[in-house]
């Protein structure tokens, strides 16, 4: 199989070859917007990152996302060198000078900087932070659902790299990504240190199963703004839906399946492991849930 799709998988906008990227206060095209080999990003994915969707000119739960970007730069002993409203307004200058109202994406990238020698020590980042916004015109336009294959890559142990943290680190769910890609899917369904079904190597994951939604107990998975948002509507409008652990019998099982993330809200997932879920389209649980989604989004983005 080789139509792979992604769940960023958008719409081409020639407009991305013009935009200016944030870097450390300055508003650059493309080929200017560069780092130092050195940076700490760049050489040990020393750094942390979140990404925020435009909706009508307004930022979709802003105030979530820059609370799990500071925490993380916490986390991570990383001084963003700016406070809050810095880090809005830098937002802001940049969707200005690219003239962004709506479906639009942006994410903000922070590394521990500039190192003065090559090696992972922290103490040899002197220089301060990198900040980087990269902000492009970006619509989803997924073909089709996402298939799914089960591989042996966790997401672990906060003791080893907590699963909480959008680290740059990625490399876990790359590799993640490319046995799912091996096995002829789209993506990775990765499983917990237990076993039972977790995530993604890319979004929080659901199923529905007789007409009640489960996901992880969240645990050992990213904590998903638009995951915590889907539980609260389901809770809000009656739907059944449940943070519990459940194997995959439990998943080949389901009705529906789904995936959330900030790009593309509720991705349906059609097959899992060469078994299809559902008819081949998004569940009426699934489209009934983005429907609510869409909502919330008209509301505070108004």
């Amino acid at each position: 199989m080789t139509d792979h799709v992604t769940t960023h998988q958008a719409a081409d906008d020639a407009r991305n070859e013009d935009i200016l990227i944030y870097l450390n206060g300055q508003l650059l095209p493309k080929e200017r917007a560069v780092v130092s080999v050195y940076d700490s990003g760049f050489m040990l994915g020393d750094g942390v990152w979140e990404g925020l969707r435009l909706y009508n000119g307004t930022w979709a739960f802003m105030d979530e996302h820059l609370n799990r970007l500071f925490e993380a730069a916490k986390a991570v002993d990383i001084d963003i060198g700016m406070d809050r409203i810095a880090v809005v307004q830098a937002l802001r200058d940049t969707q200005a000078a690219n003239g962004m109202q709506s479906d639009a994406h942006a994410r903000l990238m922070v590394t521990r900087g500039i190192k003065i020698r090559p090696f992972q020590h922290p103490d040899l980042s002197q220089s301060g932070p990198t900040f980087t916004i990269i902000m492009e015109h970006s619509k989803p336009s997924l073909p089709r659902g996402i298939r799914l294959a089960t591989v042996p890559h966790m997401r672990g142990l906060p003791m080893t790299q907590d699963p909480k943290l959008n680290s740059h680190s990625k490399l876990n769910c790359i590799l993640a990504c490319i046995a799912a890609q091996k096995a002829g899917a789209d993506e990775a369904l990765m499983l917990d240190v237990h076993g039972f079904v977790n995530t993604t190597n890319a979004c929080n994951f659901f199923i529905v199963r007789e007409g009640a939604v489960w996901t992880s107990t969240g645990d050992y998975c990213m904590n998903g703004i638009t995951r915590q948002k889907v539980i609260d509507l389901c809770r809000a409008h009656d739907i059944p839906v449940f943070e519990r652990n459940f194997s995959l019998v439990d998943t080949y099982g389901a009705q529906e399946a789904f995936l959330t993330g900030t790009f593309g809200a509720q991705t349906p997932v059609i097959e899992i492991d060469g078994r299809p879920i559902g008819d081949g389209d998004m569940g009426p649980v699934t489209r009934r849930i983005r429907g609510l989604y869409q909502d919330l989004i008209a509301q505070v983005c108004a």
